[in-house]
């Protein structure tokens, strides 16, 4: 992954945990993990309401992702 595309990713899920926009969906048969699909690139992560964080398990190339 590029940098420009890391940053571009990071800027993604920092707007989603600031506003909860984005191109977020919950994952079926996951419980709490969802998806950030952002471009070429899909995040996958758990949001931890308690402790108020964003815990990323994964960032996978879209090709590899929806294997």
């Amino acid at each position: 992954m590029s940098q420009t595309d890391a940053d571009r990713v990071l800027s993604a899920l920092e707007r989603y945990a600031e506003t909860g926009q984005g191109d977020v969906k919950p994952l079926r048969g996951m419980n709490n993990v969802r998806r950030l699909r952002h471009g070429d690139y899909r995040v996958f992560f758990v949001v931890n309401r308690v402790e108020h964080r964003i815990e990323v398990a994964s960032v996978r190339h879209r090709r590899e992702a929806n294997r």
